[in-house]
């Protein structure tokens, strides 16, 4: 059966109607945590510790996670990560409701989060081509990125009310209505499997099907390449993005609403980023959305480590920038990977392919917690921006990469799927 031409939408719409609910609520619950740790401790290396916590579980296990992505169904497989980080959520209710916890016992969950992610991310991103057309695989990737800018703009204006007003333990049950209304959609939708023939057979070994998606993610040279820039941005922005809250608080000498503000702007600005990939976007290369992106965000940050004390308004307008690349530069590479990759392979490819950018962001946020205390977080934010910035004019120049532009090369295979 063809799902793609099978009222794809309507599958499509109920699994999002789903994670509005669960992007809005994490999005809730993470601002207010790291405010939290920002409030109490003021610490650049526990914020930055507290990322490391959040990305390293998905880092290290996403290789295998993949693997059972591919093998397993994937409705059940999100369904799973849903109620884990349903789970810590609900732990660190009960945890804030008597008592405060411990800064170790904020990392453990961070860390319970993040592999639930772990699983959720491959699996949904492997579902999206088995749901819809091929040729509308760029505007689903605008309104993905919609759907998560709208929670960026909105989770964080939220968590600035709910910070000032509410408890902790209630914004982490809110967090947990929202995993539970995710999984409760998915339930209503049958996500197909992909056919897999004699290379991908049911007993092979777990590290047997890992080669095989780093094999397959081989095959287009111009793709790897475009992993290992995905993967230096990501070394590079990370540790930016986890002091923000750093950045208002202590150069602008701001609150927890100047500091929802700056985030209401970065979220502002997916959300019109996401309107463009849609739209303007869908008449443009993949390569030159990304080399785009990637000067915004690095002129912005350079923008940005450059303001006085009292620039808090241009941080805010920067900060917007920074947004508009965001769907600009992930938006593009994720559907290169969906139409240049075999549905039967791209769980544990794109898991590969996450795992790679998340071992680049402790690394880069082990170096940035010291380097931002020492030269103070603007010059961090100045230094990025360079880097960014050298980046977006280096990479087009690689020529695999500038053959990626070809309508051949973005033509994929058949996305085929069982019945």
């Amino acid at each position: 059966m063809n799902v793609q031409a099978n009222h794809w939408k309507a599958t499509f719409f109920t699994i999002y109607a789903g994670q509005v609910f669960s992007l809005l609520g994490s999005a809730v619950a993470q601002f207010c945590i790291i405010w939290w740790l920002t409030i109490n401790t003021g610490s650049a290396l526990v914020l930055t510790t507290a990322s490391i916590a959040a990305f390293l579980p998905q880092a290290l296990l996403g290789p295998f996670i993949g693997t059972l992505v591919d093998r397993y169904d994937r409705k059940k497989i999100m369904i799973g990560a849903d109620m884990t980080v349903a789970a810590t959520s609900l732990i660190l209710a009960v945890m804030f409701m008597t008592g405060e916890p411990a800064i170790w016992v904020i990392y453990v969950m961070l860390g319970m989060r993040s592999l639930g992610a772990a699983f959720h991310m491959p699996s949904m991103q492997a579902s999206i081509p088995l749901i819809a057309p091929q040729e509308e695989l760029t505007r689903v990737a605008g309104w993905n990125q919609l759907l998560f800018s709208a929670s960026t703009l909105v989770g964080p204006m939220l968590g600035a009310v709910f910070v000032e007003y509410w408890t902790m333990t209630a914004v982490m049950m809110m967090d947990v209505i929202g995993a539970v209304l995710a999984s409760s959609a998915l339930l209503f939708v049958r996500i197909p499997r992909p056919k897999r023939n004699e290379a991908h057979l049911e007993n092979a070994g777990v590290w047997q099907e890992m080669k095989l998606g780093l094999k397959e993610l081989m095959k287009n040279k111009g793709l790897f390449v475009m992993t290992f820039v995905i993967a230096i941005t990501t070394f590079i922005f990370v540790p930016v993005g986890a002091l923000f809250n750093l950045m208002t608080l202590d150069h602008f000498g701001g609150g927890a609403w100047h500091a929802g503000i700056v985030e209401l702007s970065f979220g502002a600005g997916m959300l019109i980023g996401s309107v463009l990939l849609g739209t303007w976007g869908a008449k443009r290369t993949h390569i030159s959305l990304i080399r785009i992106a990637l000067l915004l965000m690095g002129i912005a940050l350079i923008g940005s480590g450059l303001l006085p004390s009292y620039g808090y308004i241009g941080f805010v307008l920067l900060s917007a920038l920074i947004g508009v690349s965001g769907p600009l530069f992930g938006g593009p590479y994720t559907v290169m990977m969906q139409t240049l990759i075999d549905p039967a392979l791209l769980g544990r490819v794109m898991s590969f392919v996450n795992s790679i950018s998340l071992l680049a962001t402790p690394i880069g946020l082990l170096a940035a917690g010291p380097l931002a205390e020492q030269w103070g977080v603007p010059l961090y934010f100045l230094v990025s921006g360079l880097l960014i910035v050298i980046l977006a004019l280096l990479f087009p120049l690689q020529r695999s990469v500038r053959e990626l532009r070809g309508g051949g090369q973005e033509d994929s295979a058949p996305h085929t799927a069982t019945s």
